[in-house]
């Protein structure tokens, strides 16, 4: 990896988008993760604002990195769920259009009993969107968090598509008492997008929570190795949703990774 793979999700910044652009590249990193909504949902961007986004990013010397698709419901909701299927498929059309030809969902917990109703309605859903993005050339990645890693990896193995992989993000895992480096090692080529995220497990004296990058539990030179170890090549991008200052935490993110990672290659 180098730092050409830096990125940062712009919403932690919480800045309007073209300031955020412009402090993406004053930041020096090479791409941004940006949500599919307000302005960017695909309803809303025509194929001549997509052209015109495209081109503000390329005059910001950026990539997007991945496309983010909040949702109201998780993928495993039966209320509403044709409409939800229909929205995120629009939403993998367009990364395909702007160039990730990747979006980050967050699908719903993955539960040991394959019967269960929202069970059987999140495969319905993935199956449905592993099969657009399989057409449109785009895939799916899975937030990481409200499983173990191995069971979120079994789950997938179900699967027979190349457009479902897995967004990993250490500290969701570590917040809810999962192991980040099981969880690369069991899901290994799955990892098609990671964000650089720290947190501090709960103690006798504090409380799980979300911090700066590098100010937290997470071994991030064991964390770089192992998805050395799994063939990762993909981005690191720099998230933070809380704190008083998120864009100075950010920047001190950046300086963090690149010290870790080094320069990039000439």
């Amino acid at each position: 990896m180098n730092r050409r793979k830096i990125g940062i999700r712009l919403e932690s910044l919480g800045l309007p988008l073209r300031r955020g652009l412009l402090e993406a590249e004053r930041l020096g990193v090479s791409g941004v993760q940006v949500d599919a909504v307000g302005d960017l949902a695909p309803k809303a961007l025509s194929e001549t604002g997509r052209r015109e986004f495209r081109h503000l990013l390329r005059a910001h010397n950026l990539e997007l990195t991945a496309l983010g698709c909040p949702l109201r419901r998780g993928l495993d909701a039966t209320e509403d769920q044709q409409p939800r299927i229909e929205h995120v498929q629009k939403v993998l059309s367009l990364s395909y259009d702007l160039g990730p030809r990747l979006v980050i969902v967050q699908a719903g917990a993955i539960r040991d009993e394959p019967n269960e109703p929202r069970m059987v309605t999140l495969r319905e859903s993935l199956q449905a969107l592993a099969r657009h993005g399989d057409r449109v050339g785009a895939t799916l990645a899975l937030e990481t968090g409200l499983e173990d890693g191995p069971v979120l990896a079994a789950f997938l193995d179900r699967f027979d598509t190349g457009a479902l992989g897995v967004n990993l993000d250490p500290a969701n895992l570590l917040l809810n008492g999962f192991d980040p480096y099981t969880a690369i090692q069991a899901l290994g080529r799955r990892i098609v997008h990671s964000h650089a995220k720290d947190a501090r497990q709960s103690s006798a004296s504090r409380v799980a929570q979300e911090v700066p990058l590098g100010h937290g539990d997470i071994d991030w030179i064991k964390y770089l190795d192992l998805l050395k170890e799994v063939e990762y090549r993909g981005w690191l991008t720099i998230e933070r949703e809380a704190g008083e200052n998120r864009l100075a935490d950010v920047a001190a993110g950046v300086a963090f990774l690149r010290r870790l990672i080094g320069p990039a290659a000439p």
